[in-house]
């Protein structure tokens, strides 16, 4: 199937199914030399595995990942590095109705209308496992951002009706909170209103944000390359995402030209700078140096308990109740998601802008010399 590599110069594959025997990813472009180790990858697998708290699914799985190649000694060797999940707690005979009908706001309809046949087992290619090989492979590409100071901060900041507030945000509170969310008085109100929900067999959306600090001036193409196109672009290839804001976002529409604009100024070293940043860090779809703030909205899991109204394979109008394992809530999980695509789409732009000057060409190979 087409769409399962992203990227031009880091390149990533995944592949794998919900109730498959495993999941997993191939990167390739990872330059050689980098320090990598099972854990290093572990370490964001945990952050995203199920069954953590009440207000995630309870299929129980481990996780651990393999690396079957591309490193050797702890290190990255410069070749493809394989990664695999193996599926441990499949039951797919939760899944065995869902053959003959298609599941609200699931993706059965339109892949049985694309390939005339689909994997029905807990969304087969379309569930949210596979985000296991993206956090795989961001895991990698966040051990590259290290190296160059650069960090990427993510976080639930809205559950439903529950914002989190600007001043009251500590990103020491994130593992702190159940939901991931930086203000933990809005969490607990959130868990409240989640728990509620739950209750009456229904789901909720909300929003992650993510700030990615410390991003040079000058990466992202002018055009078709831009880089909050391919952040957007990426992030909305998260399952469950329907949309993205970066910097004020839609607060833009309601704005004039003289509020909306960051004014420059020149600080103390010398260095250009923005007195604001409701640009969220690009401007012409390249870094300008300050903050990259993104926000992914989530819709409801549509996995809820109550009865539903759809159609069958037949034709038919009928009524469903799903069952199975399924999350009432996903930023929580979705926290690390957007965080590791995040992080995937700078390194591949990063590695893209290294040919935009000749001088650093020139400066690069004479190294060598």
């Amino acid at each position: 199937m087409a769409g399962s590599v992203l990227g031009e110069v880091f390149k990533v594959m995944t592949w794998g199914e919900s109730h498959g025997a495993g999941l997993g990813v191939v990167v390739d472009g990872c330059p050689a030399g980098l320090a990598l180790s099972e854990a290093d990858i572990q370490a964001f697998l945990d952050r995203r595995k199920p069954g953590e708290t009440k207000y995630s699914t309870p299929r129980k799985e481990g996780d651990k990942v393999r690396i079957l190649s591309g490193t050797f000694e702890g290190k990255t060797t410069g070749t493809p590095i394989s990664l695999m999940v193996e599926n441990t707690s499949q039951r797919s005979g939760d899944y065995s109705e869902i053959a003959q009908y298609y599941r609200p706001g699931h993706a059965d309809y339109t892949f049985d209308a694309k390939y005339g046949f689909r994997d029905y087992r807990g969304g087969g290619r379309s569930s949210g496992r596979e985000t296991i090989g993206r956090v795989a492979a961001g895991a990698i590409a966040s051990r590259i951002l290290e190296q160059l100071g650069i960090t990427i901060t993510a976080y639930t900041k809205q559950i439903g009706p529950y914002v989190c507030r600007e001043e009251c945000m500590d990103p020491k509170n994130v593992e702190k909170s159940p939901l991931r969310m930086p203000d933990l008085a809005v969490s607990e109100q959130a868990e409240e209103y989640l728990s509620g929900k739950m209750k009456e067999m229904d789901s909720v959306g909300g929003v992650v944000e993510c700030v990615i600090s410390g991003v040079p001036a000058g990466i992202g193409e002018p055009v078709f390359g831009k880089l909050d196109a391919k952040l957007a672009g990426n992030i909305v290839s998260i399952g469950a995402v329907k949309g993205v804001e970066i910097g004020a976002g839609f607060a833009v529409a309601r704005m004039t030209g003289s509020e909306n604009n960051d004014n420059f100024y020149m600080d103390s070293e010398g260095r250009v700078k923005k007195a604001t940043n409701f640009a969220g860090g690009i401007l012409g779809g390249i870094s300008d140096g300050d903050d990259i703030v993104i926000r992914a909205a989530f819709k409801p899991t549509p996995s809820i308990f109550q009865t539903q109204k759809t159609v069958n394979r037949k034709g038919e109008d009928i009524e469903i109740q799903i069952k199975g394992r399924h999350d009432p809530v996903i930023m929580p999980r979705a926290v690390v998601v957007v965080e590791t695509m995040a992080a995937l789409t700078l390194v591949d732009s990063l590695f893209v802008g290294m040919t935009s000057r000749m001088d650093r060409i020139r400066d690069f190979y004479s190294d060598m010399r």
